[in-house]
C-alpha cells in the first residue's frame, strides 16, 4: 500500500521580529511548495527535502547559502547534511566557502561517495568533480550581513573583549548565542509514497564564529538524522548544546521507543533547556506520517503539508 506523503520544513528558531515574520513565512512556504512538487509526483523523500532546502539556501532571509552569517574574518562558511532513512546513508559538508547550495554537495556525497563527510577545500573539490558548480565566496556575502558583523564586532570591542563579556554574562560562550540573535538554520524532513523518511539541515553557522568552527547542523545525529525505524529529525538553534546532547538521534530514539514525534520533539526542547540551558527548535517525522514541531525560543518559522492540509507559522510548538 502506498503511503501518503508528508513534508515539514523549518527556517530558524529565535526571537523573529514582527517585521521579519512575513519573509520567514514566505520562505518556508516556498520551500514547502518545491518539496511537495516532488512528493506529489511520487518522488523520493531525499529529492523532496533537497529541493526544499535549496529554496531556503537561495533565500537571503535565512542563515544558509547566500545571506549566511559571516565568520570573524568576514567570510561565509557553510555546513549541511542530508540523510536517507531507508539505508542510513548520509552526506555532509563542513566549512565550505564556494558552494552556493551546500545541500547539493551533501547529496552528491550521499549518492556517489563511500564516505559520509567532507570539509573545506576537499568538500569543494569533491563537489566540483561531481558536477556542482563552485562560486566565489563574495557571491554569498550580502550587505546586511557585512553591517551585522561590523555592528557586532564594534559592540564586542566596546565591552572590552568577548571573553570579558562572557564572564560577565556568566554563560558558556558569549551573547552571539542569545535567543534574540538570529538562528536561521534551515531544514526539512519528508515521508514519501514508498514509506521512506529523509532529513536535511543547512546553515551558515553563528555570527562572528571563529573560522573553521562547526556547529550541529551537519553532524550526523546532532542537527540531522533519519531512520525509517525511528524518525527523520532536523534541528535549529544554538549548536554547541545540541551537539553535546546528540539531540537529533536522542529524539529519534524516543520515537523508536514508542513515543509520538510530537511528544519526542517537545521533550527534546525541554531536555536541551534543562540540561544545558540551550535553545532552539526541532522537527521530527516518523514513517507513519506522524510529526512534531517544537521550540523553546520565542518563535520558530515552520511549515508542513499532508494530503489533507497545509499549515505554516512562527508561533506553534506542536501539531
Amino acid at each position: 500500500m502506498p503511503t501518503d506523503p508528508v513534508l515539514v520544513v523549518h527556517g530558524g528558531a529565535w526571537a523573529i521580529p514582527d517585521d521579519m515574520v512575513e519573509s520567514h513565512l514566505r520562505g518556508v512556504r516556498d520551500a514547502l511548495a518545491a518539496g511537495w512538487r516532488v512528493l506529489k509526483r511520487g518522488g523520493a523523500a531525499l529529492d523532496a527535502i533537497e529541493e526544499a532546502v535549496v529554496i531556503m539556501e537561495d533565500d537571503e532571509t535565512f542563515d544558509a547559502g547566500r545571506g549566511s552569517f559571516l565568520n570573524r574574518d568576514g567570510k561565509v562558511q557553510m555546513d549541511a547534511l542530508i540523510m536517507d532513512g531507508a539505508t542510513l546513508r548520509a552526506g555532509g559538508v563542513g566549512c565550505v566557502e564556494r558552494v552556493r547550495n551546500p545541500v547539493r554537495a551533501a547529496r552528491k556525497i550521499l549518492s556517489e561517495s563511500p564516505h559520509v563527510y567532507f570539509v573545506g577545500e576537499g568538500a569543494e573539490r569533491f563537489a566540483a568533480e561531481h558536477g556542482v558548480e563552485l562560486c566565489k565566496n563574495e557571491d554569498l556575502v550580502i550587505a546586511r550581513e557585512v553591517e551585522r558583523l561590523r555592528e557586532y564586532q564594534r559592540e564586542t570591542v566596546a565591552q572590552g573583549s568577548s571573553s570579558a563579556a562572557s564572564s560577565r554574562s556568566g554563560k558558556d560562550g558569549n551573547d552571539m548565542f542569545a535567543p534574540v540573535i538570529s538562528h536561521d538554520t534551515v531544514g526539512a524532513v519528508a515521508l514519501d509514497r514508498a514509506g521512506n523518511v529523509a532529513a536535511a539541515t543547512s546553515t551558515g553557522g553563528t555570527l562572528n564564529k571563529a573560522p573553521g568552527r562547526l556547529g550541529d547542523s551537519s553532524l550526523i545525529g546532532c542537527g540531522c538524522y533519519a531512520d525509517n525505524l525511528s524518525a527523520a529529525v532536523s534541528t535549529t538553534g544554538w549548536g554547541e548544546p545540541i551537539m553535546k546532547l546528540v539531540l537529533a538521534k536522542w529524539t529519534a530514539d524516543r520515537v523508536s521507543a514508542g513515543n509520538l514525534p510530537e511528544w519526542a520533539a517537545q521533550e527534546a526542547m525541554n531536555y536541551l533547556k534543562q540540561r544545558l540551558n540551550g535553545h532552539g527548535g526541532i522537527i521530527a517525522l516518523n514513517a507513519r506520517g506522524q510529526f512534531g514541531i517544537a521550540h523553546n525560543t520565542p518563535r520558530m518559522a515552520w511549515a508542513c503539508k499532508t494530503v489533507k492540509k497545509e499549515e505554516a507559522g512562527v508561533e506553534r510548538s506542536a501539531p
